[in-house]
């Protein structure tokens, strides 16, 4: 599971980027400072995972992943390969999902690339940029669909979506806003559409408006924005996660109360990231080790037992499930859970929940 941070020069991403993974990707106040994509790879927060910890106390905690790629900044004319446009049109089809990274805050000291804060510019700059690079990909895959419609008319149907995507994009639409049938998106899923990733906006505002950020002008537009786009939005000061991400924990908790903030804007992130794609977690709980195992919701039990073994997935008898709420209502004692009947035996169409802590039974 892969993210891209994007977003215009100096909007705060490289330092969002290092603020999550603390990895050290260089910063400095002009463009393209970050060249080559930077990756990091960090824990998703999950309470359930570090209480299930203190009660089995396990050799090995694992908690789900997000992977983080801190993207070069991108300027007007990327898709015609202006600055580091074509790194950057690679670098983010690789990714799964995007977080934009939107400047909302005002600093003389800290150059803007257009010269002034407007967030629904600097917004609408990466966007025609991925519609101008999407267009050029329905263009070619059209040429190829009408070619085709001479020898076998089932081409057709392909034909009639793909005009469908390439009128939206010619109106400035993201191809993601459209509606789409199964067939539809079956006919999309090789296109590979810049438009059409699931995308976050974080909205990098000053530390002053943390508390109250709809206080914001610039924030309040681009929730606007978002929701047109159905797209999610994050309000967070980029300056106080750096401050917040170079504390120790007991620190950090202090100067999150100071805040009045019950997480940080970084954990939040995080797991939104985790969110944005669809993604749950099931749990597995013992001595040897506690863990959290990413699964696409809506995934049933045998299909989620082949995460952990394909043995289990093709050996797969039944699952024991107890749902963390009820394994916490028993005094965390699975003993006790069983006697309550909160422990139950699940067959092979059993869609798993999010917090499920399984124990898998098979046979091979």
């Amino acid at each position: 599971m892969k993210i891209g941070i994007v977003g215009l020069p100096n909007v705060g991403k490289s330092t969002l980027f290092n603020s999550i993974t603390k990895a050290g990707a260089e910063c400095a106040n002009y463009p393209f400072c970050t060249i080559e994509p930077n990756v990091g790879v960090v824990s998703v927060p999950d309470e359930r995972i570090d209480k299930l910890a203190e009660i089995y106390q396990p050799q090995k905690v694992t908690h789900a992943i997000v992977e983080f790629v801190d993207i070069a900044g991108l300027v007007k004319g990327a898709s015609k390969g202006e600055g580091l446009g074509n790194k950057f049109l690679s670098h983010i089809r690789e990714t799964d999902a995007i977080v934009q990274v939107v400047r909302c805050f005002e600093n003389s000291n800290i150059v803007h690339v257009d010269g002034n804060v407007e967030p629904i510019r600097d917004i609408e700059t990466i966007n025609f940029e991925l519609i101008f690079a999407d267009l050029e990909t329905i263009e070619k895959r059209l040429d190829k669909a009408k070619k085709m419609l001479k020898a076998d008319k089932k081409y057709q149907f392909e034909i009639d979506t793909l005009e469908k995507v390439k009128k939206a994009l010619e109106e400035g639409k993201v191809a993601r806003s459209l509606e789409y049938s199964e067939d539809e998106l079956e006919v999309l899923k090789d296109t590979f559409l810049l438009t059409m990733k699931k995308v976050l906006y974080v909205a990098n505002i000053d530390e002053t408006e943390i508390e109250n950020p709809e206080a914001n002008e610039h924030f309040k537009k681009v929730k606007e924005y978002a929701d047109k786009e159905v797209a999610q939005v994050l309000p967070l000061c980029v300056k106080i996660e750096e401050e917040l991400s170079a504390l120790e924990a007991e620190e950090k908790q202090e100067m999150l109360e100071a805040l009045g903030l019950q997480e940080s804007g970084l954990d939040q992130l995080i797991k939104a990231s985790y969110q944005l794609l669809g993604y749950i977690s099931f749990l597995t709980a013992g001595e040897p080790e506690v863990r959290a195992w990413t699964i696409i919701n809506g995934t049933k039990a045998p299909q989620a037992a082949g995460k952990i073994h394909s043995d289990i997935e093709r050996g797969f008898i039944k699952a024991e499930v107890v749902s963390f709420e009820d394994l916490m209502n028993s005094n965390g004692s699975m003993n006790e859970a069983k006697e309550a009947g909160r422990v139950r035996s699940e067959g092979k169409e059993y869609v798993m929940k999010d917090g499920d802590i399984v124990l898998f039974k098979f046979n091979v």
